[in-house]
């Protein structure tokens, strides 16, 4: 079992966790998650490390509550306990030889995408810092990202906070104005992620995102998190859990990706409305 330290509310569906959980702690990389269940008959859900505490032996998480699996952890208070914690899984986000580099977060996915940037910091890279909500009431994490960036962009869809439009927009602009960088490392929706792409493409800079596909053991077993790669003109299937999450955005078929993340979404919403209804009822 492992007990919930603290509990804080990001925005009013994003709240943050730190779960005490020392191994976990000691050896959790940026770029690396989580596999928890909730219960002894909860399903597994993977969530990215958002932070550690060697010392106290906590992991910070941050999840949005969309399904019902997410209702339910939100429902557990600071003092209480997860049924399992496993982890870290997948691949460190690779920062060797990278001294300028741009991180775009979108949405929850700025939670991500901040230990990546605060490791580049600690690196002595130049960090240049992009975040994206729809609006002023979904932001999250704005202090952290400015504390460690060089500079920090913030936008909003609808221009009630920060600067209006989506994320390629700055990105677009230091670009078009000849801002070099070693790479762009994207954490959000995979439509952000597929466009950002797209943008960095004509300048030919190489581009990380970070995949989060449906997933169930962590260990390429199942193969619920499969993805298809472009490869030298071959299509290659790799594993999100064991091959990533991160990959080159360049090879990923966000198309594909974008169905399969689609699959099971009446299935979830109505699994996130009985669950909603039990808790009306207790």
């Amino acid at each position: 079992m492992y007990k919930i330290l603290r509990k804080k509310s990001l925005n009013p569906t994003v709240t943050q966790m730190e779960i005490e959980a020392p191994l976990v702690a000691k050896k959790a990389k940026p770029g690396q998650f989580i596999i928890l269940r909730v219960d002894a008959d909860g399903e597994r859900i993977p969530l990215t490390v958002a932070g550690t505490n060697a010392e106290e032996g906590s992991v910070k998480i941050i999840f949005q509550i969309v399904g019902a699996t997410t209702e339910k952890l939100n429902h557990k208070q600071q003092g209480e306990f997860l049924q399992d914690f496993v982890g870290p899984l997948g691949v460190p986000t690779k920062t060797e030889g990278i001294k300028k580099v741009c991180i775009i977060g979108g949405g929850v996915g700025c939670a991500i995408a901040m230990p990546v940037a605060q490791a580049f910091q600690k690196l002595g890279a130049d960090v240049t810092s992009i975040i994206g909500f729809r609006d002023k009431n979904l932001v999250i994490l704005e202090d952290e990202f400015t504390a460690c960036s060089n500079r920090m962009f913030l936008m909003t869809d609808d221009g009630s906070y920060g600067r209006h439009g989506n994320v390629t927009v700055p990105l677009k602009e230091m670009l078009e104005a000849g801002e070099k960088f070693d790479m762009i490392i994207a954490i959000g929706p995979l439509v952000m992620m597929k466009f950002v792409v797209l943008a960095a493409k004509p300048f030919g800079v190489p581009v990380t995102v970070s995949m989060n596909p449906i997933m169930i053991d962590g260990t390429g077993m199942c193969g619920g998190c499969r993805l298809t790669l472009n490869q030298d003109g071959k299509k290659v299937t790799k594993f999100a859990c064991v091959d990533g999450p991160d990959f080159d955005g360049y090879e990923v078929d966000f198309d594909e990706a974008m169905s399969r993340g689609r699959m099971y979404a009446d299935f979830e919403r109505h699994a996130y409305e009985e669950t909603c209804n039990l808790f009306k009822k207790a």
